[in-house]
């Protein structure tokens, strides 16, 4: 690699590196819990919760959703997911169809009786954590700009493995040269473990980068993919939760619709993940490699009838793989587990890098300083 070139790249790497390392030294430390987060979440839960009626008959959606309006007047549902191990219907709800996240209230409700499901409402430190790691409390704005800091780590990521081979062209593999100074032995293990977490970090921040674009795109197949199933409801609005049809002859068409699949969550009219006139009756395949790609089936909110069931666009489906594959959620404790050491390993290779820098430039300060005050001869 020519003298030239190489400073190119060596400055490349050094710059994407600095602006984005405090940022994705956050990401990383808060990353490690949320690795971790169902068995966090299982160990903190003290309550050991018991449906009313074990061996009882289920009540429909349309009373679960009756009894979430009831303990939220004047309220419209906006989502209903359901516990996979326990009779629990969760309800999101919130003043208006479009109502932002801070306005939405969610609760809980025991499928056999229709009471509520009582949660902690003390400080929950993973949601505080998962909201920092998210977008840092900005909202939009801050997942774009981690979003931003994930692009300028991929290229500070492809820069470094342009540099590897130059650094390493006299020198074994995984060579760390333990007896020279301190600033050569922890470049050794910046550049070794950053080798090796190399493949793990560009899909880890690249699935990042496709997370904090979560509702640009979840915008764009609204208005592109389902415009046309919109084009006769110009001029109705959305219907009131009373004007509904029912919520259990829509899920039983969309099962109909798709026997293989099973109901992951239903998203009401007018949110972001539904048209103003229809409910999203969302299905999720039965194997490994299914059960995180979904599937709408579409039913008209006003007159019960099915309008339509779509495959997800390419960029719909790339952000509901992204979410498992970036916190490693999809092959049980022991990927999780290499996750974790992975996130370790780009922690220290984060903070051998910003202590390099640190000696280098500390280095040419003295350096110059001795210039500037050596006696001309």
């Amino acid at each position: 690699m020519k003298q030239r070139t190489f400073r190119t790249w060596s400055w490349l790497h050094t710059w994407t590196s600095l602006v984005s390392t405090a940022f994705l030294l956050m990401l990383c430390i808060t990353g490690l819990p949320l690795i971790f987060h169902d068995e966090i979440d299982a160990a903190l839960d003290t309550h050991q919760w018991q449906p009313a009626n074990p061996d009882g008959p289920l009540l429909s959606l349309d009373r679960i959703l009756e009894r979430s309006l009831e303990n939220r007047p004047g309220d419209v549902p906006l989502f209903m997911s359901f516990d996979t191990d326990r009779p629990v219907v969760n309800v999101t709800s919130g003043p208006t169809p479009d109502a932002p996240g801070s306005d939405m209230h969610f609760a809980s409700f025991d499928r056999t009786s229709g009471e509520l499901v009582p949660h902690d409402d003390g400080f929950d430190i993973m949601e505080f954590i998962l909201q920092l790691h998210t977008d840092m409390f900005l909202g939009l704005p801050g997942m774009l700009f981690l979003g931003a800091m994930g692009l300028l780590m991929v290229i500070a990521i492809v820069s470094g493995v342009v540099l590897y081979a130059p650094f390493m062209r006299k020198l074994d593999f995984g060579t760390l040269r333990r007896q020279r100074s301190r600033r050569i032995k922890w470049l050794d293990y910046h550049n070794l473990l950053g080798i090796i977490t190399v493949a793990w970090l560009t899909v880890v921040g690249l699935t990042g980068v496709i997370n904090t674009l979560a509702d640009p795109i979840v915008e764009t197949w609204r208005e592109q993919a389902l415009a046309d199933l919109t084009q006769g409801y110009h001029s109705q609005a959305v219907p009131a939760p009373t004007e509904m049809a029912s919520l259990d002859n829509a899920v039983a068409q969309a099962i109909e619709a798709a026997p293989d699949m099973t109901l992951q969550f239903v998203a009401f009219p007018g949110g972001m993940w539904s048209t103003d006139h229809h409910f999203a009756i969302f299905l999720h395949g039965n194997t490994p490699l299914t059960e995180h790609l979904i599937t709408p089936a579409l039913v008209d909110a006003h007159t019960g009838q099915f309008a339509d069931m779509r495959e997800m666009p390419w960029y719909t489906k790339a952000l509901s793989l992204s979410g498992p594959l970036h916190f490693g959620d999809y092959g049980g404790l022991p990927l999780k587990i290499l996750w974790a050491i992975l996130d370790v390993f780009t922690i220290v290779v984060l903070g051998s890098g910003l202590y390099l820098w640190w000696v280098r430039r500390r280095g040419n300060s003295k350096a110059t300083s001795a210039a500037v005050t050596e006696p001309s001869a």
